[in-house]
Order: C-alpha cells, then sequence, then structure tokens
C-alpha cells in the first residue's frame, strides 16, 4: 500500500517536470532573437546625414545673413527670425480682423484666461508655444483647474508655430478644416 502511494506521486511530479521542459523549449523556440543592429545602423546613417542637411542649411542660411548685415554677426535662428518679420497687414487679409504679434488667442482653442495661464508659465509668444511640448501645455492646463479639463492642447504648438512663421493661409485653412481645435 506505501509503494502505491509513492507511484501516486511521483508519476505526476515526472509528468510535470517533463511537461515543464517541453513547454519552456517550445516557447524558446518560438521568439526569435531580434537581430536589430542592422535598423541601429541605418537609423545611425540618417541621423549623419541630417546632420550634414542641418550643417549645409545652417551655412547657407549664416552666408545669406552676412550678406544681408554684413557689419553685424548674426547666429542662425536669429538670422531666421529677422528673416520671417511679422506682417500684420498679412495677417488681417487672411483673418479678416487685426492680428496683434504673439497673441497666442490666434491659436484655435485658446482664449483670454488660458493666455493668461500661459503667460504666468513664461509662455508668452507663439515662439514659445511652438516649442512647447503637447504634454508641457497639458500639465500648464492642469495647473488651471477643473474648468481647463476640456481644451484639448494638441494642435496648439503646431498652430503657434504657422502664426510664427507667418504661415497665415495656412493656419486659417487649418483651423478651418478643424473647428475647435480637433483633428
Amino acid at each position: 500500500m506505501e509503494n502505491m502511494n509513492t507511484w501516486c506521486w511521483l508519476i505526476p511530479a515526472v509528468v510535470g517536470i517533463v511537461c515543464a521542459l517541453f513547454g519552456y523549449l517550445i516557447g524558446k523556440g518560438k521568439s526569435p532573437d531580434i537581430d536589430q543592429s542592422s535598423e541601429l545602423r541605418i537609423l545611425r546613417d540618417k541621423n549623419i546625414q541630417l546632420q550634414a542637411d542641418l550643417a549645409s542649411c545652417n551655412k547657407q542660411l549664416s552666408q545669406k545673413v552676412e550678406l544681408a548685415v554684413p557689419s553685424k554677426p548674426v547666429t542662425p535662428v536669429a538670422a531666421a527670425e529677422a528673416l520671417m518679420p511679422f506682417n500684420a497687414q498679412a495677417a488681417k487679409s487672411v483673418f479678416g480682423k487685426a492680428i496683434k504679434q504673439d497673441d497666442l488667442k490666434i491659436v484655435e482653442g485658446i482664449g483670454p484666461k488660458i493666455q493668461q495661464l500661459f503667460n504666468s508659465f513664461d509662455v508668452k509668444t507663439w515662439k514659445d508655444l511652438s516649442e512647447t511640448a503637447v504634454a508641457r501645455c497639458q500639465e500648464i492646463l492642469d495647473t488651471g483647474g477643473a474648468r481647463y479639463k476640456i481644451h484639448d492642447p494638441a494642435s496648439w504648438p503646431m498652430q503657434a508655430k504657422m502664426a510664427h512663421e507667418g504661415k497665415w493661409k495656412e493656419l486659417h485653412k487649418w483651423q478651418e478644416e478643424h473647428k475647435r481645435g480637433k483633428l
């Protein structure tokens, strides 16, 4: 009787161990080793190419700025801003109303209260807003309380960039196609 009890425990234990090993081997066989080295090389090559393109663009931009203003050294960023002055008349012709430079309310979804909220976080210009991540925009909105939860800042940096770059027709078209800032 005692011999029978030993086999009742031993057989299921051995079967369980064999099944566990078999399952492990099957599972291991199905998970391929992912070789990402080729993808990594491709991305590195693209990164190098993009850096070279950026350097070339910065060089061309600085040469154009030097021709325009040879007596004063200008950084590529400052040069780009100098090439894009605010044109209130162009903005008015597209929107049909006077637009003040860096008025965040031109962005669909931003009103006076939200503009004040963003200004308190040192986001005061279209350029500032265009360089602010959507997640950061949401954090700023969240500090305003529950009344700002209905607002979706997903498109605000993109709209601000269009305004900063003076792309009034594109901004107006986008706003017409995406009422209330929704995609």
